[in-house]
This record gives C-alpha cells, structure tokens and sequence, in this order.
C-alpha cells in the first residue's frame, strides 16, 4: 500500500496547543489529571477526526530517528486506514466477508476491497520480454563472495566495548598487512565467531546468507584485507576477500518468473496508489499537503 502521504504539521498551532496545556498545569494541584477537552486534531478524513492522542499511539508501530517522520508515518497509516473503513462500511463488506487463513475481519474486509476495486491485471510474456530485453544487466545468477574474518564480539549496547573492538581491529589490520599469513593463528586467537576453529573461513557468501548490515558492507568490498573494519550487531569484523564471482545472466525462461513477480508488485503499488486517490475524492481529506 502506498505510503506516500505528505503530512503538513502546524508548528504555530502545535506550539500555543503545548503553551497553553502547561500554563494549565502550572496551576494545577493535581498533576495527575488529564488536560480538559478532547485532544486536538489537525488531520480529517470525511466527517472523521485523527486526533493527536490517536497518532501519538500509532507512532509505536513506525520507528524513526526523527520524531517529525515517525509522526508522519502514523498520520498517513492512520488517514489510509480510515479510507478504507470508510469505503468497506459505505459498501457493507462487514456482512459479508468471511475472514481466511487467519485473518482480522478488517484485514479480510481491505483484502475483498481491494481484489475488487482496484484488481491488479496479469503481466504477459510480451511484457514481461520487453522487462527482459532493456534489464538484461541486472538479470543474473546471484554474485558469491569467498570470505574470512576474525569477529571482535561487542554488544550493541555497550559503547565502551565496541570502541575496544574497534580499535583491536585496527590493530590486527596493522599487523596482517605486515603479516599476511597470519591470518588463521590471529582468527583461533581472538574471533569470537564459530569459524575460528576453521581459520575464519566463512566460505561462498551469498546475499541472504548473513546479518544484512555485515552482508551489504561485505559485497562493497574489492578481493583483499578490508582496510577497515566491517560493524554489526556483533561487533567489529576484521574481513578478508579472498575471492568475488559475479553471477552468470540469467535467460528469459530463468528470469520470466522473477520479472512476472516484479511486474505484478508494481502494477498492484500503482493500482492501489490510484484507488487511494478516488477514496480521497469521495472522502476529502485536510491537514495533508498532496495525498498520494
């Protein structure tokens, strides 16, 4: 579902809202009651509020560095979410849905919804040669890599340890430049990784094989002692490439299925992303700049 859904905040209003709140309590002798009057809201679907007490609660489900984008986020999860229940009540899919597999009765209610209002057409084999044809490069076999490395194991939370790690890196890249082969006797002494007793040796590498965050710095790196330490959840990584095989094109019968896939994802993202709009029109929508 599209999450494209630009949210414009009033700071003005935002900020004499919180003024007011604490002059309130700077005279109240029971901190423990709640602010008088229903909390305020910026964003309407239809004749519905979203009330910041309502994003404040979905924020929970959309972390981000930035509170500003989480808040974001919420606001748009929560104007789709009601789009929807708006068109499905208009409709009375309640009735008449019967939830599979697991399902909430809301989750199947959106499912039929959609199936039926904004259906997604099958792509081709025309479409899917002609996909083929202008994507010929990114169209292969997966890219492997032959792999060591030496783990300096550090929690994630704890700064102090994984600074120790990192600079123990460090140290032993100094030393395997200057003593390459020694590679394996440094592995058994200091990696914290079940591989030591192999020397480091991780052997091929695909992606999906490993921690994500080890997996995208590792496929960065040339063949070779990586000049730096490669970080993780884990800790430090002292990493050497022993070796990098690009993967062999793909043919259409091989890459047909992936590339149908791919076509399908995309032609459903643009159908949902237009029915949303129509929603918008039947449901205006305030308190967004441009909805979807």
């Amino acid at each position: 579902m599209s999450r494209a859904i630009p949210i414009v905040m009033d700071q003005g209003a935002l900020s004499e809202a919180a003024r007011a709140g604490a002059r309130t309590h700077a005279h109240d002798d029971d901190p423990s009651r709640p602010l008088p009057g229903p909390a305020p809201a910026w964003v309407r679907v239809g004749d519905t509020t979203i009330s910041e007490a309502e994003i404040a609660r979905e924020m929970q489900y959309h972390r981000a560095a930035d509170p500003h984008a989480a808040r974001n986020e919420a606001a748009r999860a929560l104007v789709v979410r009601e789009l929807l229940r708006l068109e499905i009540e208009r409709l009375g899919l309640h009735e008449t849905v019967q939830p599979e597999d697991g399902e909430t009765r809301e989750e199947a209610c959106i499912r039929v919804l959609l199936e039926r209002e904004a259906p997604v057409p099958q792509p081709d084999e025309a479409a899917c040669r002609q996909y083929f044809e202008h994507n010929r490069q990114r169209l292969h076999h997966p890219d492997r890599i032959l792999a060591r490395h030496i783990l300096l194991a550090a929690p994630p939370a704890d700064a102090r340890a994984r600074a120790r790690a990192c600079e123990q890196g460090e140290a032993l890249i100094a030393e395997l430049r200057e003593h390459p082969e020694r590679f394996a006797e440094l592995a058994m002494r200091h990696s914290g990784c079940p591989s030591r007793d192999a020397g480091g040796e991780l052997g091929w590498i695909e992606r999906g094989d490993t921690t994500p965050e080890f997996e995208r710095q590792l496929f960065m790196l040339k063949p070779g002692l990586a000049g730096l330490t490669v970080e993780s959840r884990w800790g430090h990584h002292v990493v050497h490439v022993d070796a990098i095989e690009r993967g062999e094109p793909l043919e259409f019968a091989e890459a047909a299925p992936k590339i149908a896939a791919y076509l399908e994802t995309q032609a459903r993202q643009n159908a949902i992303h237009q029915y949303l709009r129509l929603l918008a029109e039947r449901y205006p929508v305030s308190g967004l700049d441009d909805f979807v």
